[in-house]
């Protein structure tokens, strides 16, 4: 099932990203996130990447945002130090 997640997310990367121009305020980029979130989490890494897509809006904070060791829909509150 990894699998199947990682390959859809690396199509959209390859087919559909590359049509728009670069936007994404985090680092990692919000579909890297993705990928590495489910590679951590599993399934529940699928829900944290679609948080992490509805933080990613003009009225939020730029900067590093990595995929946290435990499950949370939050921003990573360790990159912030």
């Amino acid at each position: 099932m990894k699998k199947a997640l990682i390959s859809l997310v690396r199509w959209y990367q390859k087919r559909i990203s590359p049509l728009s121009p670069p936007s994404c305020r985090f680092q990692p980029t919000c579909s890297n996130y993705m990928i590495e979130a489910i590679e951590k989490h599993g399934l529940k890494g699928v829900l944290m990447g679609i948080a992490r897509i509805f933080r990613c809006h003009p009225l939020s904070s730029v900067g590093d945002d990595p995929v946290p060791d435990y499950f949370s829909l939050r921003r990573n509150v360790a990159s912030r130090k």
